[in-house]
């Protein structure tokens, strides 16, 4: 029997989580925010492999140090608003999850990776163009940080958390400068 499927997520810094998930809560319909505030790497991830999966994500996170994000700009979702969410390492560490994982990718989670956050989604379009257009009269962009990977699992409704894995990595500025 095939285990519901698994989600991997970006964790982000508290602060970043915290404005993120605030305006969620704000802006998404409430009888449809099940979730918090997310950067969805991987949509559907083989559930029946789920140990082998958390023992790879805690190798990777290992070796990886927490990175900056850039949150570039907003995009209008037609039914809703995102945040566009910018970053070379992340569209690196994604790739290299992607590839072991190849074999047993859905098409969207193959497709072109697009990192965002979203912040409303399935209103009305009038209300999505309305939100969409006062947000983007105050926009500037700005920092978050990448923390670690979070693992979920799907069951129809609220994702149910599998493993946290932060990044312990050194950065190349906080390695020991040799002697």
């Amino acid at each position: 029997m095939e285990e519901a499927p698994l989600i991997l997520t970006l964790r982000f810094d508290e602060a970043s989580f915290a404005r993120f998930d605030a305006e969620r809560r704000l802006h998404f319909p409430p009888a449809r925010n099940h979730i918090p505030a997310h950067l969805t790497l991987f949509h559907h991830l083989p559930g029946e492999r789920r140990d082998e999966i958390a023992a790879e994500l805690s190798a990777l996170a290992g070796r990886q140090a927490p990175f900056p994000l850039r949150v570039a700009s907003l995009r209008f979702l037609g039914q809703g608003t995102a945040y566009a969410v910018e970053s070379e390492e992340l569209h690196r560490l994604r790739a290299a999850i992607a590839g072991r994982w190849e074999a047993q990718l859905t098409r969207q989670d193959a497709s072109r990776f697009a990192p965002h956050v979203t912040i409303q989604n399935k209103v009305e379009a009038r209300a999505a163009k309305s939100l969409f257009a006062s947000l983007s009269a105050a926009f500037r962009p700005f920092e978050a940080m990448a923390t670690g990977l979070l693992l979920w699992r799907y069951r129809g409704g609220p994702w149910e958390a599998e493993g946290s894995f932060p990044f312990t990595g050194r950065s190349p500025e906080d390695a020991p400068v040799p002697a």
